[in-house]
């Protein structure tokens, strides 16, 4: 399971699952981007956790000084490399993003959105935990989830994926309560509102949680 990002939905897997997606998640994905853009500003070093093939990185660094992705999957990153190559201010890494390999407080910025925490498949708490330790203080860490109220959407993009052969067959058995789960062992998740406080409050961080588009919902950590 650790590895289907990698192994399986990767490259250019990857950029046809975005290609297909219906016009209700294309809406989902600009609002999710445009909150992101206006949470960073001119000059900010940005890193991007499970930047992938680098969707969303030519929008940052319009935007920012410098930006970061990290991704486990070469075969992303290299198709990320060809199609970024005129961007002089980005760099992407091959990097798992809970032993993140740069000193502590560096980045005014860290981002992991469309879900990574959970598509990621490690312990959240370390997630959060190395994002902090790498965000310099009065930093901001943004991590975004699907909205419950983007369900029925987000259950016709999966099943176009399973149809194109990006996924496996979805088992509908399994699949409820915000958990999609396919027949080849993939399995995508969420985090709750309650779930993202229990997991910040022990870091004693100014936490908000903000719902964009009524489809995803946004955990914006303050770094002191």
């Amino acid at each position: 399971m650790n590895d289907y990002y990698r192994d399986k939905l990767s490259a250019q897997r990857l950029k046809r699952a975005y290609e297909i997606a219906p016009p209700r998640i294309q809406q989902y994905l600009k609002a999710e981007m445009d909150y992101v853009l206006h949470k960073i500003s001119t000059a900010d070093i940005v890193l991007e956790l499970g930047c992938g093939y680098g969707r969303i990185i030519p929008q940052i660094a319009r935007k920012v000084g410098w930006v970061i992705g990290i991704d486990t999957s070469y075969a992303s990153l290299f198709l990320g490399q060809e199609m970024l190559g005129d961007i002089s201010n980005c760099l992407l890494l091959q990097m798992n993003a809970i032993h993140l390999a740069f000193r502590n407080h560096v980045f005014d910025s860290v981002i992991c959105i469309q879900n990574g925490i959970s598509a990621f498949h490690v312990k959240h708490r370390d997630l959060i935990r190395e994002s902090i330790r790498v965000t310099k203080s009065g930093g901001t860490v943004l991590f975004s989830t699907y909205s419950d109220k983007l369900w029925e959407d987000r259950l016709e993009w999966f099943h176009l994926q399973s149809e194109n052969g990006l996924l496996g067959e979805i088992d509908l058995e399994k699949t409820r309560d915000g958990v999609i789960v396919c027949k080849d062992g993939f399995t995508a998740t969420t985090v709750r509102p309650d779930q993202f406080q229990s997991l910040t409050q022990q870091f004693d961080l100014d936490t908000r949680i903000v719902e964009v588009d009524e489809s995803s919902l946004f955990c914006e950590i303050t770094v002191h």
